[in-house]
């Protein structure tokens, strides 16, 4: 078979949903949520539901060795065209000489799939990586960067016939975060509350289903830093130190540093002056997402924007304990904010 490098989930699913099959799946990565996908996909797809009795098992990576695993991958399927073998916490599998020697030669009416969540094959074992490449299809499943969730956020409730504002958008992706299991269970709750003649996701639903203020929450403190409007800046500030679940420093801190960072890179735009440049510059998805970046080179210098970087890296470290002995999250906070706006 021929060798299978950089696969995509959508490829991936393309495929599977045109009922083509490979013997092998391995999943790996860092984020569960395609890993989940694709094996659930699988699992659901494959066999007919009469099938699965005698032709799906199901296998622990903690429970079996991978000896276990091929005799299971080898076994002939009972009255079906083939059967479906998954393995799921395969990270536990202390030796994997066995299912190196299976993916040399698998059956070709076994699907065999391995979960291996929160991490990868270990780098050294070059030539494990290369059979299962050759015996299918090897996926790592990495971490949604916090900029590439607006995108991911549109595109689920897009495939649900439904649509969102850009301010909804970033309310759900600053509230949420980059989870994906929780960011789809929660617009699951959004989208389920939506009337069938508006299927349409505004800031006021987004307060009123996941409890996320349109007006005191990480969206609209970054707006007010990006206009430098001391004001509401302070304003939500206070309203975040009088309602500590509602957001906290461990959640803005990423949010201003990811902003702060790429308002850096946009100083070395090669034409500033140009929205859709810009963007470009900071590979975001539309020329509208490089908006606060403009306003960002209108109210900051360069130089503001370097030393509000170490700013932040202090804070940061502050907050997780280092050279700070008693100063709390929310002071810090406003000694950040003030800092920036002053």
């Amino acid at each position: 078979m021929a060798e299978t490098k950089n696969v995509s989930y959508s490829s991936i699913m393309k495929e599977l949903r045109s009922g083509q099959y490979r013997p092998v799946y391995y999943l790996m990565g860092e984020e569960s949520y395609y890993i989940d996908k694709i094996c659930d996909y699988i699992a659901e797809h494959v066999l007919q539901p009469e099938e699965r009795d005698f032709n799906q098992t199901i296998m622990f990576g903690s429970d079996v060795n991978a000896s276990q695993i091929v005799d299971a991958a080898r076994r002939y399927p009972m009255m079906a065209e083939r059967q479906v073998v998954i393995v799921k916490e395969a990270q536990n599998l202390k030796n994997t000489d066995a299912l190196e020697k299976y993916l040399k030669q698998p059956s070709v009416t076994t699907v065999l799939v391995i979960c291996h969540k929160n991490g990868k094959i270990d780098g050294r074992k070059r030539e494990y990586v290369k059979a299962i490449q050759q015996a299918g299809i090897l996926f790592e499943s990495q971490k949604v960067k916090d900029r590439d969730l607006p995108a991911f956020i549109e595109e689920f409730v897009k495939q649900k016939n439904a649509s969102i504002d850009p301010k909804s958008t970033q309310l759900i992706a600053d509230a949420i975060g980059s989870d994906l299991n929780r960011l789809v269970s929660e617009l699951e709750k959004v989208l389920l509350g939506l009337p069938e003649e508006s299927r349409r996701i505004t800031p006021q639903v987004v307060e009123d289903r996941i409890g996320v203020s349109k007006d005191f929450n990480g969206f609209e403190l970054r707006d007010a830093i990006v206009n430098r409007n001391v004001y509401k800046a302070n304003q939500i500030i206070n309203y975040f130190d009088k309602n500590p679940k509602a957001g906290s420093i461990y959640s803005f801190l990423p949010m201003l540093f990811n902003y702060f960072q790429n308002l850096m890179i946009a100083f070395y735009s090669p034409n500033k002056g140009s929205q859709e440049e810009v963007a470009a510059w900071l590979e975001l998805r539309s020329s509208w997402a490089a908006k606060d970046y403009m306003t960002g080179m209108r109210n900051f210098t360069a130089m503001k924007t370097m030393q509000i970087i170490s700013k932040l890296r202090e804070i940061d470290a502050k907050s997780k304990g280092l050279d700070n002995p008693n100063t709390p999250p929310e002071e810090l906070m406003k000694e950040l904010i003030f800092y920036i706006l002053h």
